[in-house]
């Protein structure tokens, strides 16, 4: 039953896309059913094939790795932080240090032209399989990789020559993405495997909802990437000139997401601080978007108890941020105890929220538009914040049913 309950939910959040688009005649029907075909195969083929888990677990690999290399370099610098006396892991250290190396080693890899290639070509092979435009396609892939308002800033050239419609549905999409440099510290507070299931996913979901949500028709003349490289009359930057400026930006990428992080768990508490004065026990934010988000959560094939649990971890994330949920949920997860015995439980609530989809993500990238685009452009997609958080909402759902057929 609760796997057919399952199916129907694919149904449900395709069709509140479609009754919020804003041209619902324009919509590309069989560019969406082929984008949502292909999101399914690949989560049958990471969730059941043990090649397709091999390769996630590598990657898992990897990612912790590459933390591991980080943390010689914290160490050195700040020792103590790598020894928490509360006994969980240090939030700054885990999830945001290791930032300093992991965004310029994507930077190295795009200076000397490796990851620029790889991303265009595949997503230009995007492109020919979705029928999208080739850079909604090779944005896509590359929002992989660099996280929301990285990927905007490489994409100032493009984002200037385009319509503010087309710039919206990159706006749309960005909510969806995550930034590499983090990754490794996901897999550290729940299954490595589901967060590298759930990144692909991500990125084909938001193709489909952003169809939906925002078609577009581009022509042939106006469907070009605009070369990101400089200018041939123009004398490169020196590697260490560029590498400082990269090291310069990851750190600024940490105090934006610390800031982010303090200011939205401080505010959320404030408001569940100002509820608790009506007296009322269960009147919290927590409670209020599990409401909310219940018959979602139950459309993800659960028992009402189990849904109303999900629906309230997947408030509490729109409220504050997937870390906040991911640092509740990890001893229970990673011990498969209570709720996460189940793995469909396990799999559904990671995927969920292996996103940067909350209310902080809004203003993060309508504050990259407005130092990228005109007035003109950032104004048509201010207007159309609450379609954002939408689509970012249905994405993340699309990906959760999608890894939860074939988790039970």
């Amino acid at each position: 039953m609760f796997l057919l309950v399952n199916i129907l939910g694919f149904f449900v959040f395709l069709g509140i896309a479609f009754l919020c688009s804003n041209d619902r005649r324009s919509i590309r029907w069989k560019s969406v059913l082929i984008v949502v075909f292909l999101e399914i195969f690949l989560a049958w083929f990471f969730m059941k094939f043990s090649v397709g888990r091999e390769v996630v677990r590598a990657a898992a690999d990897g990612f912790n790795w590459l933390v591991a290399v980080a943390n010689k370099g914290i160490a050195f610098a700040l020792p103590d932080w790598l020894k928490p006396t509360t006994g969980s892991p240090n939030f700054v250290t885990s999830a945001l240090l290791p930032i300093l190396l992991v965004v310029p080693l994507f930077d190295i890899l795009t200076y000397i032209g490796l990851l620029p290639w790889l991303v265009k070509w595949i997503g230009r092979g995007l492109s020919f399989i979705t029928h999208q435009p080739r850079f909604e396609a090779f944005f896509s892939v590359e929002m992989m990789f660099l996280g929301n308002t990285e990927v905007l800033a490489v994409s100032k050239e493009q984002l200037q020559q385009m319509s503010a419609k087309r710039n919206f549905t990159l706006a749309m999409m960005s909510m969806s993405c995550v930034t590499s440099a983090i990754i490794g510290s996901y897999i550290k507070m729940v299954p490595g495997q589901y967060v590298l299931t759930a990144i692909p996913l991500n990125i084909l979901g938001s193709i489909a909802i952003a169809a939906i949500l925002n078609p577009v028709t581009v022509s042939d003349d106006e469907d070009i990437i605009v070369s990101v490289s400089k200018n041939e009359n123009q004398k490169r930057e020196p590697f260490f000139s560029f590498l400082g400026d990269s090291i310069l930006n990851a750190g600024k990428l940490i105090l934006i997401i610390t800031a982010t992080v303090i200011a939205y768990v401080s505010l959320a508490a404030l408001i569940n601080q100002l509820l608790s004065l009506t007296g009322w026990n269960w009147l919290t934010l927590e409670n209020i978007f599990g409401i909310i988000l219940f018959p979602f959560a139950w459309l993800l094939g659960f028992d009402v108890n189990q849904a109303f649990q999900i629906a309230q971890y997947m408030g509490t994330k729109l409220v504050t941020n997937e870390f906040v949920v991911m640092g509740e949920i990890t001893k229970n997860i990673m011990a498969q105890k209570g709720l996460f015995a189940n793995e469909h439980a396990r799999v559904v609530l990671t995927v969920f929220l292996t996103s940067f989809a909350n209310f902080g993500t809004l203003g993060m990238i309508i504050g990259a538009f407005k130092s990228l685009v005109s007035k003109e452009k950032t104004d048509y997609i201010s207007s159309r914040v609450p379609q954002m958080l939408l689509a970012g909402v249905l994405v993340s759902l699309l990906s959760a049913a999608s890894a939860g057929l074939f988790a039970w």
